[in-house]
């Protein structure tokens, strides 16, 4: 069943429509009783208790549209009946409870019964009416009038009335069908915001990612170099104290590019303009393999068939990729361990393999797996797969493959 909620106020509104039509009704009982002194049977207040007495119920139209409508009825039909009055605002009364029936009703198949019990009761009012008037005419008791006139009048009350309950009927409908459809445009408006939420919520999300992955990535990997460098300078700072020197001044080298790293990051995350530096690409993997070798690390670097043209996002992948590698390789595989990077290219593809001959568990820092993580996310961003793992004679392996991501 729908529901329908009522608008504030609503009370209030409708008690003043209610006070309303009973007032007009009293002043329109007592202009009558005035221009027409003499002619009725029945005292002012009795035709003024009557205006009132169907008024009433309008205070409840929304509220209750059923009860309100169907007491409506009844006080109308024993109003003109039993007192002989003519109410001047009863039809106004009665279409609106009748239209508030069809606009406010939750049941609505109660509202459609409800409506043709009151329709059919005031067609057979009519009837009734009809066969009255004409048995007191024949029985001499009322004036006396052609018979055409008789059913002209019948004729043209039910035609009255055929058409005042099927315009309410059908405003009422009407009323009900726009609330319905301006009730589903708001919940569809509000699971509309819901989902631009989301989706605002997602894509910081990813940001937070994306921004996590890059920190990891320049950070990790100087810091792991300069972490060796340190250990190598602790160990011959009192016995070979030109090789220390020229591993503090790796030191001194890695931080420096860090620092460049992070604050082309920091710009790249604040311009709006576009206007930045370039981020690294598959291009520069041979100045990223002569950092690790300046850093003390036995690399070794070759290029296998023709490398086909990437985007930007798929180099920059290809890139970190290396990078985490020869950071994993510094951290894990031992002071002594040989480090190959491999770039393949196929037709639509490119692989990049970082593998050492280490033992893989030499290590004063536990890994966290972070880096691997990242390098996965990345890989599968730009469609690509990732493989990671230990080598069956000793070392570490991590292989990606790389859709070129340029249209052929």
């Amino acid at each position: 069943m729908r529901t329908r909620e009522l608008p504030s106020g609503w009370f209030r509104t409708d008690a003043v429509l209610a006070a309303a039509m009973g007032l007009l009704g009293c002043f329109l009982a007592w202009l009558a009783h005035l221009v027409q002194r003499g002619i009725f049977d029945t005292p002012v207040w009795l035709h003024a208790l009557g205006s009132l007495l169907l008024a009433v119920p309008l205070v409840w139209r929304r509220r209750y549209p059923l009860s309100s409508g169907i007491v409506v009825a009844i006080v109308y039909g024993i109003v003109i009946s039993t007192m002989g009055l003519d109410l001047y605002t009863s039809q106004v009364v009665l279409f609106m409870s009748f239209y508030s029936i069809g606009a406010w009703s939750l049941q609505r198949q109660r509202a459609d019964l409800t409506r043709i019990l009151i329709s059919a009761g005031m067609g057979l009012w009519l009837i009734v009416g009809f066969i009255l008037r004409t048995v007191r005419q024949l029985e001499g008791t009322a004036t006396a009038l052609p018979v055409g006139v008789l059913l002209a009048g019948f004729t043209l009350q039910v035609s009255l009335n055929i058409a005042f309950f099927t315009g309410a009927w059908i405003f009422g409908n009407r009323a009900w069908t726009q609330a319905v459809e301006r009730e589903e445009l708001e919940r569809a408006n509000a699971a509309i915001q819901d989902l631009k939420q989301e989706l605002v919520d997602s894509a910081i999300e990813q940001e937070r990612l994306r921004i996590a992955r890059e920190l990891h990535d320049v950070v990790a990997h100087h810091i792991t170099t300069m972490s060796v460098q340190a250990a190598a300078a602790r160990r011959l700072i009192m016995r070979d104290p030109e090789t220390a020197a020229t591993a503090l001044k790796h030191i001194e080298t890695s931080a420096r590019h860090a620092v460049g790293e992070l604050r082309t990051m920091v710009t790249t995350l604040r311009s709006n303009d576009g206007d930045t530096s370039a981020p690294p690409t598959a291009t520069d993997l041979p100045e990223l393999i002569e950092a690790a070798r300046n850093s003390g690390l036995d690399v070794a670097f070759e290029i296998l068939g023709d490398v086909p043209e990437v985007t930007p996002a798929v180099g920059l992948t290809l890139y970190r990729v290396a990078q985490e590698g020869l950071t994993n390789a510094a951290k894990h595989a031992g002071p002594s361990a040989h480090v190959e990077v491999r770039l393949r290219g196929r037709p639509d593809l490119v692989e990049l393999e970082v593998s050492d001959d280490g033992r893989g568990t030499h290590t004063d820092a536990p890994g966290t797996g972070t880096g691997l993580i990242g390098m996965r996310e990345r890989v599968e961003a730009v469609g690509g797969t990732l493989t990671t793992g230990a080598k069956n004679r000793g070392g570490f392996r991590v292989r990606a493959e790389i859709p070129t991501g340029v249209p052929a």
